[in-house]
């Protein structure tokens, strides 16, 4: 099959807005893997005083695990998805977390820009069309020393992890979705991941990116070599 792009993409993602929080919501360990990672980024205190990016929002999942970590935090979420985005704005936020309707790419054209102390990116990479160009675009809006944090489905490279995520895709996820009338996009899904990169390979994307300190770590449960957190700094220029 065809990988979904761009604005094909995003209107599919539109379309399965409606039903996206109650899918993921079966997964278990969605929601705590996602303040896991976020965590991982190892920003201390409460997050007062830093400006964050959330960099491919969805409905907002990630942004509540950036906010449930890191409260003090400001945070600037993007997607898009304008579907997805209505989703997250319209749940219940304090104050401080900011959406904005703009595909990562053209993040300044949509008055987004740094210097930010952390950058969070959940099941975005794999899904541009350029990778390396959307990574070299956030290094330049962290500031020297900021934090990437990636959480992302990258196999481990096994033929086992293979065939747990064809099982779980294949013989739950897009079953439920054809139904939804959503099957184009989950089948994008599982393809995006055989397709992406393995972690080792994502981890030597990174450093090709600029990025140091990079540090790949796993999750636990049935995501075990599926999914994992990369760490990674923008160099410290002033040293």
């Amino acid at each position: 099959m065809t990988l979904l792009r761009d604005e094909t993409l995003a209107a599919a993602f539109d379309h399965a807005c409606r039903s996206y929080d109650a899918l993921v919501a079966v997964n278990p360990g969605y929601h705590a893997h996602l303040r896991r990672s976020a965590r991982r980024l190892g920003l201390r205190g409460d997050g007062a005083g830093l400006r964050l990016l959330d960099a491919g929002c969805g409905t907002g999942a990630s942004t509540a695990a950036l906010r449930s970590v890191l409260p003090a935090a400001r945070i600037t979420a993007v997607d898009a998805s304008a579907g997805m985005l209505r989703r997250a704005a319209a749940k219940p936020w304090a104050d401080g977390v900011t959406f904005v309707h703009a595909p990562v790419e053209h993040l300044a054209e949509a008055g987004v820009r740094g210097p930010f102390d952390a950058v969070f990116a959940a099941y975005l990479l794999r899904n541009v069309r350029d990778p390396d160009a959307v990574l070299a675009g956030l290094r330049q809006l962290l500031k020297p020393g900021g934090r990437l944090g990636v959480h992302e489905y990258t196999l481990r490279g096994r033929r086992s992890d293979r065939m747990v995520w064809t099982l779980v895709c294949r013989g739950i996820v897009q079953p439920v979705a054809g139904v939804l009338g959503d099957g184009a996009l989950y089948r994008h899904l599982w393809r995006s991941v055989v397709d992406f990169d393995t972690a080792g390979r994502f981890a030597d994307r990174l450093r090709a990116a600029g990025f140091d300190r990079v540090r790949t770590l796993p999750l636990p449960g049935w995501q075990t070599g599926i999914t994992h957190t990369f760490v990674a700094r923008r160099p410290d220029t002033a040293r």
